[in-house]
């Protein structure tokens, strides 16, 4: 899975990522330097050989001044990067959300067949992925199962705390420990059941233990009654990117059937590691 993307490929970059600029607009601000700004960055992508002031205000039909103060802002927030000869190429920023978009589209597509073949051997309700985004777990795909009547309260795009979730604990089982310090301080260890963990060394204890047996549990620390349970995915490089993980009630998940849950778990995140490309350390020549 290549690390950086072709700059054809900016287009799998949500317009979001760039609201920030956006808001910094103030000498435009209307709905028309917007779209000006995107015109640019679509114009500029499409080129291979970069394009300057000029070209673009010619090519675009717009005021040279427009395009100027565009390229700018978006060159001082390393969108764009402009060479001696005065021409504006695709900066690094644009380049590295672009392969993080692109990156999570391809473990999407990569992990959905597995979260399938996950519910279907273990025969609970859903499956799902998730990556770790501004000190929050969020969700990124979800399957789930056609036959099962329970029905978890899970969706694309749910954000949840690190601290009580067992996705939560994958995600940052192999950050420093300075980095999960700074997560907890930021978006605090709120209790949220009896069995929260909110102690900031309980939770490094935890993290120990995710990345000394390969599995996450979440035992009724985000919602009574459920229990959760998550294993990280490695890449390539073997970096974790994300997790695969599994929610339902804690009947389902009872001690006596957790270590099979486990082994399927563990075997379902093995399984998408593999097919981004890693090799685990110990069967490397």
């Amino acid at each position: 899975m290549p690390l950086f993307c072709h700059e054809e490929n900016w287009s799998a970059i949500n317009r979001d990522y760039f609201s920030n600029f956006v808001n910094t607009m103030s000498e435009e601000g209307t709905s028309n330097s917007v779209e000006r700004a995107f015109s640019i960055l679509e114009k500029i992508a499409e080129s291979k050989n970069g394009l300057s002031n000029s070209d673009l205000s010619r090519s675009l039909k717009i005021p040279k001044s427009s395009a100027s103060y565009i390229l700018r802002v978006m060159e001082r927030l390393n969108y764009f990067k402009r060479d001696n000869s005065g021409k504006y190429r695709i900066g690094l920023k644009l380049m590295s959300l672009t392969s993080e978009a692109l990156m999570q589209l391809d473990i999407r597509e990569i992990a959905k067949p597995v979260l399938v073949e996950f519910i279907e051997k273990s025969l609970l309700p859903e499956a799902h992925l998730a990556v770790l985004d501004n000190g929050r777990a969020v969700y990124i795909e979800k399957v789930e199962s056609e036959k099962s009547f329970i029905k978890m309260d899970i969706w694309v795009g749910h954000r949840l705390p690190v601290h009580t979730t067992a996705i939560g604990k994958a995600l940052t089982a192999y950050l420093t420990e300075d980095a999960v310090l700074e997560i907890l301080k930021t978006r605090r260890m709120e209790m949220k059941t009896r069995k929260t963990i909110i102690d900031p060394a309980k939770y490094l204890r935890e993290l120990e233990k995710v990345r000394k047996f390969g599995f996450a549990l979440d035992n009724e620390e985000n919602a009574d009654g459920v229990r959760c349970l998550a294993a990280p995915i490695f890449d390539a490089a073997g970096r974790p990117v994300a997790v695969l993980g599994t929610s339902t009630v804690i009947m389902q998940i009872d001690d006596k059937h957790l270590p099979r849950f486990v082994k399927l778990i563990k075997e379902a995140a093995e399984k998408v590691s593999s097919r981004l490309g890693y090799i685990p350390r110990q069967s490397k020549i």
